[in-house]
């Protein structure tokens, strides 16, 4: 492809693009690969009349319906070290590297700091406007900075830790900057004074299970791409879209009164006061644990993840996403927020995986 052409199309297929495997259409698609080629799309007079959407690697993406707009799939390619202290290796990479295979890389390099996010889906650049995070760590923790084109001005922006406002499985760039910038390349900053994260329950047993007692990196690693492959389906193999529901955050009055009726609630306090209830305990107390509504279900190892059970379209995940939050509703008074972007007729800016 030459690199300062994108290749334009029209009426495209965009079911192989979410790990949902839900159909849906773009009225036009181009992929990024290079920054040139958006250079060239950013010419184009039909431009600013168009609706846009960033896609990553889609796995956090609910397709609801046809996309009338143009659908911009990151793929921008690279990884470097491009710069060291006395504290951390500084390590760059396109936002269209697959994350997994990144996180992999940093530690096969000696650079480790992201081993506990090992084997989420979706692209580098996806991780930040997500603020991915599992097993007691989250991307924020170990960001420096990113590099993005802003689409109202085309001009090259740059957003530090502060900028980004990060949060749980939040940033600015699903609220206030949703849809507006395209992020190109992520900086991370990997701590040469490494210590293992091994506080989250489910690592600590895995590695007393392995009898590790003073983990390397790789052990960290191992441990929790173990736990994921345990309990998370393979979206090549089930479709999926990882965890669907957020892990509520209750204050302290209303978790008291659940810890009450409910001592065994599993609950991670944090530091302002309010307390981190595990969503996917909710949902199979209330029965949802691999039950199905049509072609939709809730998979049998983890009650957070919903699955394509076959030929699945948007409005199914929907209407059981909302069958079980009236459920978590009624049983606890606790309210669920879906995780992934939902994406359909209606304006919405974020980017999916």
């Amino acid at each position: 492809m030459n690199p300062s052409i994108a290749l334009l199309t029209h009426d495209a297929s965009l079911q192989s693009l979410n790990t949902f495997r839900l159909p849906a259409r773009a009225a036009w698609f181009a992929a990024i690969e290079a920054l040139p080629q958006l250079a060239g799309l950013i010419a184009m007079p039909e431009w600013k009349h168009r609706r846009r959407f960033v896609l990553g690697g889609g796995s956090n993406l609910i397709l609801t319906g046809d996309f009338e707009g143009l659908m911009l799939h990151v793929r921008i390619s690279g990884r470097a070290l491009v710069a060291e202290s006395a504290d951390a290796w500084f390590v760059r990479a396109g936002a269209g590297e697959i994350w997994p295979d990144f996180v992999r890389w940093t530690l096969e390099r000696g650079w480790p700091g992201l081993e506990n996010l090992a084997l989420i889906p979706g692209t580098v650049g996806a991780a930040p406007i997500q603020n991915i995070g599992a097993y007691g760590l989250e991307v924020a923790e170990r960001f420096q900075q990113l590099e993005a084109v802003d689409l109202e001005t085309d001009e090259m922006v740059t957003f530090d830790r502060a900028a980004c406002q990060f949060g749980y499985r939040d940033s600015v760039f699903k609220r206030e900057a949703a849809g507006r910038y395209l992020i190109t390349a992520v900086t991370f900053r990997l701590p040469r004074r490494w210590q293992p994260v091994t506080g989250y329950a489910d690592v600590a047993r895995e590695l007393e299970a392995r009898n590790i007692a003073k983990p390397t990196a790789w052990d960290v690693f191992d441990a929790v791409v173990a736990i994921r492959s345990r309990k998370l389906p393979d979206p090549a193999r089930i479709p999926n879209a990882g965890s669907f529901f957020k892990n509520p955050v209750v204050d302290a009055t209303v978790f008291i009164r659940l810890i009450a009726q409910h001592p065994d609630l599993p609950h991670y306090p944090k530091p302002d006061g309010r307390v981190k209830l595990a969503a996917g305990w909710l949902i199979e107390r209330c029965g949802w644990k691999g039950r199905n509504i049509g072609s939709v279900g809730v998979y049998e190892h983890q009650a957070l993840v919903l699955v394509n059970r076959g030929g699945a379209r948007g409005e199914d995940v929907l209407r059981l996403a909302e069958a079980i939050r009236t459920s978590v509703r009624a049983a606890f008074g606790v309210e669920l927020e879906p995780e992934p972007v939902i994406l359909g007729s209606q304006p919405v800016g974020c980017v999916g995986g």
